[in-house]
Order: C-alpha cells, then sequence, then structure tokens
C-alpha cells in the first residue's frame, strides 16, 4: 500500500471534528488538516431525549462544511462516526437518515464498548508492547470510557454515562453551582463508578494508566503541563494530588473565570468541574496517583482499524 489521504468524521457530543492524515503501512499516521465545529448536540436534547431541529440542522450544516474541507485536501477515503449522543437518542435514526440524504454521509454510530476499544488500540500504538497492561480512561462529552489489558485488544471495556456534558446539563445547573450539587455529584459519580470496579480489581493491577480526550488534556494543562503548542512528543501527566487541590477551586469559579484557565476554551470551560470530578473519583476508585495523557484517541483508533483491513485485504 502506498501513501494514501485518509479522512476522519467525529460526531461526538461536544464538537463535530474533521482529523485529515497522510497514512501507509508501517508507518506513523500524520496529520495533514484539523477541523473543527462546536456544536454542543447535549444542548440540544428536549426532555424526551430527542435532538431537537436546530441541532439536527447544525449537525448536517456541520457536516457539509467538513465534507468541503476534506474534498479541498483531497482525501481518498472517509469514515465518518458518531458517539453517545446520537447512540441514545430517540430520533437519532431519523437524523441518520436525514445526514445521508442531505451529505452522502453514512456515520456509523459507535457503542461505548466500540469506542472503549478502538480509543485502546491507539493508545496501545503509541506506548507500545513496553507499556505492559495498560488502563485507559476517556471522558468524552456523553460517557466515560475505561478500558485494561496487555494486548491490543482489551480485556475488559465499560462505558458509563459520566460525560462532562452531561453532568454538567444534569446536576450542575449553578454558575458556580452549589456547594449541595457539587457533593451529590461527586456522590453519583462515585456510585456509577462502584458497580463496576470489581471486575477491573480483579483484572491486574495496571503497569501504566493512561488518560486520553480534551477534558483529560484541560485539566493537566491547568495544573502544570506544557501547552499543546510544545508539540505531541512531550510528556504530559496529570496527578491526583494536583487534582485534589484544583477540583475544589474550580468549584468555586464561574464559568467565565475558568474560561481564563490555560488551555481551557469558552466552549469546554462550563464543563470542566464535571470533569475534574469524574477524573477525581475514578483516579481516587482506581488507586491511581498519575495518569500519562496520550495524544492519540478514538480518531486514531479509527484510522488504525482502517488501515489494519486494508492491509489485510
Amino acid at each position: 500500500m502506498g501513501a494514501m489521504r485518509l479522512a476522519v468524521l467525529d460526531v461526538g457530543s461536544n464538537t463535530v471534528h474533521l482529523l485529515v492524515v497522510d497514512a501507509h503501512r508501517g508507518a506513523r499516521p500524520l496529520p495533514a488538516s484539523s477541523y473543527k465545529s462546536d456544536l454542543h448536540l447535549a444542548e440540544h436534547l428536549s426532555d424526551d431525549g430527542n435532538i431537537d431541529d436546530a441541532g439536527a440542522d447544525a449537525l448536517v450544516s456541520a457536516i457539509k462544511s467538513s465534507l468541503t474541507v476534506a474534498e479541498g485536501q483531497g482525501t481518498e477515503d472517509m469514515m465518518a462516526f458518531a458517539t453517545s449522543a446520537l447512540r441514545e437518542a430517540p430520533n437519532g435514526p431519523g437524523l441518520l437518515e436525514r445526514v445521508h440524504r442531505e451529505t452522502g454521509v453514512d456515520l456509523e454510530v459507535l457503542t461505548g464498548r466500540d469506542e472503549a476499544r478502538l480509543t485502546f488500540l491507539a493508545v496501545r500504538r503509541w506506548f507500545g508492547w513496553s507499556a505492559g497492561r495498560l488502563l485507559v480512561l476517556d471522558i468524552g462529552g456523553g460517557s466515560l470510557e475505561i478500558a485494561l489489558g496487555i494486548d491490543e485488544e482489551p480485556a475488559l471495556t465499560e462505558s458509563l454515562p459520566l460525560g462532562a456534558g452531561r453532568l454538567t446539563r444534569d446536576r450542575l445547573p449553578g454558575d458556580p453551582p452549589t456547594k449541595d450539587d457539587v457533593k451529590a455529584l461527586r456522590k453519583y459519580i462515585r456510585t456509577e463508578l462502584g458497580r463496576i470496579l470489581r471486575p477491573f480489581r480483579a483484572g491486574g493491577a495496571p503497569d501504566h494508566a493512561v488518560a486520553t480526550s480534551k477534558t483529560f488534556r484541560q485539566l493537566a494543562r491547568i495544573t502544570g503541563s506544557p501547552p499543546s503548542s510544545e508539540g505531541l512528543m512531550v510528556a504530559r501527566t496529570l496527578s491526583a494530588a494536583d487534582l485534589d487541590v484544583w477540583v475544589p477551586r474550580l468549584a468555586e469559579m464561574s464559568t467565565a473565570q475558568r474560561a481564563q484557565l490555560p488551555g481551557v476554551s469558552p466552549a469546554r470551560a462550563p464543563q470542566l468541574l464535571a470533569g475534574a470530578l469524574v477524573a477525581q473519583a475514578t483516579m481516587d476508585l482506581f488507586g491511581l496517583e498519575t495518569l500519562t495523557i496520550c495524544p492519540w484517541a478514538l480518531r486514531e483508533g479509527i484510522i488504525l482499524r482502517r488501515l489494519d483491513w486494508i492491509e489485510g485485504s
């Protein structure tokens, strides 16, 4: 297989993200361009869980814009997928049909376990076999994915409704939220995590605990990790001790104050506290002192799976 230009279109709860990469056998996929549209589908949910008309219109518009960018980049193949927001909406299937009808794009709807498996593959390829048993955590807008294993395919995967956007919308209405709401959310997160802990504990202690996702990257940044401008190869970590200092601070800040923190965008600022609470509880219950931040995640996992499939065919 010679070099080919692949595009991945990721319809998440927060953004529509197009990643274009140049890839060929045995080489690291190299990003050619990246294009993002803020969407916040979670904010377009009606009381019955359906995505409203404004959200549907915004989704179709964002996909059309992404397609224009992909065509301009000369992509040969595009993989398009959607995660929890579309997965859970009762009108999701109808919206998928509309997307196909108006844009020609077939969105593959991933399950939470699919997300966990593909993210795990990307992390394994990034760190290699010497990383041993990997525990991989990913906080999205709608869900938290967890995977554990020693191979390229994780032995254990879990997906919980603990996304930063979902929790902010459903459980942290104030700006800043009340202490009672923060306390109640902390308890809810720990209860949800408590349900799935046993098999992970039985699966053996990880040699390497890794976090992916914008939420973890922002938390690492505000606790002192280097900015993204220093490149992918710079080591970035998040410590439980730093989180314990920062969570009370974030709880007292307004959204506008959080948006002033290094690396925190105004679009993501409202969700940062909920994301921090999930990160803190997960690290505590899994007994993790430090997480290593991995720059590769679900989109790269999709690309790697596609390259494996092309090479095997």
